[in-house]
């Protein structure tokens, strides 16, 4: 069994089963147990009372016969790579969309490390699959999560931990820019400007799933992106509207830069993408650079410095998002 322990959590809960042997019992913490005693995953703890399931994981499974849930558990770096840094920050989450992205870490019953295999799939309590994927050097991620260690036994189940924030939305990429824009996923309106482009320039239905419609990898800016574009465009984007300063055929030929359409590079997260190489957007090449601490920079020709990945690997029904800190110019 791997371990992820500090030693003092380890020492704790040595002594737990110790004074249980003592008593001739078997005392074993359950997975909210763990998270509680853990410091690693406090802020996991936070998440899981404002998400409203610390109850529900700190007791058996009843839709299990083994009683056991599987938990990929994000440590407290994985939330602090998306500025959740304590049980404050967390309320910039809107509730449901923390709680539904908690139920996509569970798994109802046991996942032992030893079943994560490559190219293994698990269904998620949200409903959503989930998928491993192997690097050549034999690490292994769950969707663009890094999987840290595997098989921590709780009462109840195990424990797997993980360097990043599974996320998903369950629904397509228009529809999951949407709820960012309306403010359903943080409480601070999101991915407004990109959005507005998309409408301007009537693409939304390439962002749209359809059944059978070749799977998508979007990179989309955040709205200091385009602002910032906006002051090296020496055009003023100040809020979405301010888009449609712009010529319509600059806009259109910017956003699908940022669209890989199908192939082999469609629907793809972050470490299966093709590290210090070049893909091939629909608008144009995208550099891509080194596969560093579970992410990549990209870069279009037409940029000075390349964007870097604030939240990589949003899995929607139709793609995989990344959202980037600059607009990629063709």
């Amino acid at each position: 069994m791997k371990k992820y322990f500090p030693l003092k959590a380890g020492a704790l809960i040595l002594g737990l089963l110790v004074a249980g042997c003592a008593k001739n019992k078997e005392v074993e913490p359950t997975i909210t147990n763990i998270a509680v005693t853990n410091p690693d995953f406090q802020t996991l703890e936070d998440a899981a009372i404002r998400g409203n399931v610390a109850v529900l994981l700190g007791n058996k499974n009843d839709a299990d016969p083994s009683g056991n849930f599987t938990v990929f558990a994000p440590t407290n770096a994985a939330f602090a790579r998306l500025g959740l840094n304590s049980a404050a920050d967390l309320t910039a989450l809107q509730q449901p969309f923390l709680r539904s992205t908690l139920f996509y870490h569970v798994y109802s019953g046991t996942l032992p490390g030893s079943a994560l295999t490559s190219a293994s799939t698990s269904a998620s309590a949200l409903g959503i699959t989930r998928r491993i994927i192997q690097r050549a050097d034999g690490s292994k991620y769950i969707n663009g999560s890094k999987i840290l260690g595997t098989d921590v036994a709780a009462a109840n189940g195990l424990i797997h931990p993980i360097d990043k924030v599974l996320l998903a939305t369950g629904v397509d990429v228009l529809s999951s820019a949407l709820a960012l824009q309306k403010g359903d996923v943080f409480v601070k309106p999101e991915l407004t400007f990109l959005v507005e482009a998309v409408v301007y320039c009537n693409l939304q239905s390439a962002l749209t799933g359809t059944p059978g419609s070749p799977k998508l990898t979007v990179f989309a800016p955040t709205d200091q992106a385009f602002k910032d574009l906006g002051t090296l465009l020496n055009v003023p984007l100040n809020v979405p509207a301010d888009i449609r300063k712009l010529p319509l055929a600059t806009v259109t030929a910017v956003l699908l830069n940022h669209v890989i359409i199908g192939g082999t590079q469609g629907g793809k997260f972050t470490p299966e993408l093709p590290e210090s190489s070049t893909i091939a957007a629909a608008g144009g090449p995208i550099a891509l650079g080194a596969f560093s601490n579970g992410v990549l920079t990209a870069k279009g020709n037409g940029n000075t410095a390349p964007a870097n990945m604030v939240i990589p690997d949003v899995q929607c029904t139709n793609g995989v998002v990344h959202v980037i800190d600059r607009v990629l110019l063709p």
